[in-house]
């Protein structure tokens, strides 16, 4: 056991990208595996595409749950890969809307077999005694009810 381990709650955050970067890295491996050329923080973005078809920035920000900026830059990388495309919403000239190209949709039919396979072994994983995707909710609930800062600051 390290410090941080030790030091409980006030290394919750530290924590939660730990374990986020060793789920990621090895997800990574989990897609090499296969033969699919894929960056895990592309995820996101490309799953929700697959699932709305059409979507504008805000609303793919929105969708995933991360700020305007990281997601033009997540759309960036995926337009540079040739994944995605966009083009003028014809009722809304400044809007763009962003859909899967064809090598997009055809690595998402090469990845879906690999995606239950990640999925039952995440499961595994996180499946038990403290549910680690309720505990995640329950926190997101909660924080949406009154931040970190608010609390600590304002209370």
């Amino acid at each position: 056991m390290n410090i941080i381990d030790e030091i409980g709650i006030l290394a919750i955050s530290t924590r939660l990208q730990r374990l986020s970067e060793q789920l990621r890295k090895d997800g990574a491996l989990i897609y090499k595996s296969f033969n699919i050329d894929f960056e895990p923080k592309w995820f996101p973005v490309i799953y929700t595409l697959h699932i709305k078809e059409t979507l504008s920035v805000v609303e793919i920000a929105s969708e995933i749950g991360y700020s305007h900026p990281s997601t033009i830059s997540l759309l960036k990388e995926l337009e540079k890969q040739k994944i995605i495309s966009s083009k003028k919403d014809k009722l809304d000239e400044r809007k763009r809307l962003i859909v899967l190209t064809l090598k997009g949709k055809e690595l998402v039919a090469q990845m879906q077999p690999v995606w239950n396979i990640m999925q039952k072994a995440l499961q595994e994983i996180t499946d038990n005694q403290n549910n680690l995707l309720k505990a995640i909710e329950e926190t997101e609930q909660n924080l949406e009810k009154q931040g970190f800062y608010q609390r600590a600051i304002l209370d």
